[in-house]
């Protein structure tokens, strides 16, 4: 089995806080230029308000989000708004005090209290009083699958049998079949559940994705499994051509995306994690360039406190290692057969 954690090379925060690398002919961003977890044009107005403690254009946001359906940015923007409501709670605690019946405050209140109890020894205990935090988010707005995402973290987090989740499955996706969130927290569900059965977990992405259309995010679905058993290594092994179409998936799905596009970044980051994980330094590299300035705190933070100097060491490696291969390749004078330059399968590890 391949290991990730062997292929990225050491964490620190040396090179970025010494140097400003740049990288103009692997058609990088330098390092300075690089944002972690930027927010978009329509976040970033709300967390600037909510910074001064009012609440409007969060409220105007995530109503937007819902009236439009648009399900996944609403995901998103809830999580980014809970995250940043653990440390200034002042203008969520206002927002609900005037509008208590609001289903977007109480989407939000319900993400901040199951991202409380799992960051708590008493997970179990304080999760099992979150669910009728998570009830009245999801009758507020009945079309509205993100607090069914979030019952199905919390039935994670609880330990519920698969009955249970089974019945909450089943109501996300009468909501929101290709809702991304939904599908990561039962993916995340079962891997925990079946104990690092990945080979089954890759089989519920698989069968996700071959449902989906081809511009859907669940067309990624395959590589978040993949990228948990490359850092899991427990479980019976993957077949590597099943773990090079999980990658070819998402490859295809971010050549759907413009290059440097905020929306599509986090799918690029993983993507890229894998796509070391593997070996694929030039599919790597070509993902970075798509990546741009944006990187995201998932995975770097995985193997890292520095997710972003995490992000920028293994960045670095990968401009070395196509580098090396492309002089090596113009010393024999040409490609190797097949197409296969900068690839690296699990035999040759």
């Amino acid at each position: 089995m391949v290991d990730t954690m062997a292929l990225l090379p050491p964490f620190g925060r040396a090179s970025r806080t010494t140097r400003t690398v740049e990288h103009p002919a692997a058609g990088l961003p330098v390092d300075d230029e690089v944002l972690l977890d930027a927010p978009d044009d329509r976040l970033g107005p709300a967390l600037v308000a909510a910074g001064r403690g009012a609440y409007d254009t969060a409220a105007e946001l995530l109503a937007a989000t819902r009236h439009k359906a648009q399900w996944d940015y609403r995901d998103g923007y809830a999580l980014r708004l809970a995250a940043f409501a653990r440390s200034r709670p002042e203008w969520l605690e206002a927002w609900y005090t005037d509008a208590p019946h609001d289903p977007d405050v109480l989407l939000v209140r319900a993400q901040v209290a199951v991202d409380h109890a799992w960051r708590s020894p008493a997970r179990a205990e304080l999760l099992r009083g979150v669910s009728p935090l998570i009830t009245a988010a999801a009758r507020a707005d009945d079309r509205d699958p993100v607090p069914w995402r979030i019952a199905l973290d919390h039935a994670r987090g609880s330990r519920a049998g698969h009955t249970y989740f089974g019945e909450l499955w089943e109501a996300a996706l009468r909501r929101a079949p290709l809702h991304y969130g939904c599908h990561v927290a039962a993916l995340r569900y079962l891997a925990s559940s079946w104990h690092g059965s990945h080979r089954e977990c890759l089989d519920f992405a698989d069968r996700a994705a071959q449902d989906a259309p081809a511009d859907s995010l669940v067309q990624a679905l395959p590589t978040r499994a993949v990228l948990a058993y490359l850092n899991d290594g427990c479980g019976p092994g993957v077949p590597p051509e099943r773990l090079a179409a999980a990658a070819d998936r998402a490859i295809a799905l971010s050549a759907r995306f413009p290059a440097a596009d905020l929306w599509p970044a986090a799918i690029r980051n993983k993507l890229t994690c894998v796509l070391v994980g593997l070996g694929r330094w030039e599919d790597a590299l070509e993902q970075l360039r798509l990546i741009g300035p944006y990187a995201t705190s998932f995975p770097w933070s995985r193997f890292s406190d520095d997710p972003l100097g995490g992000f920028l060491e293994v960045r670095d490696e990968v401009r070395r290692r196509t580098s090396a291969s492309a002089r090596a390749r113009g010393a024999r004078g040409g490609h190797p057969p097949g197409g296969l330059a900068g690839r690296v399968h699990h035999g040759d590890h």
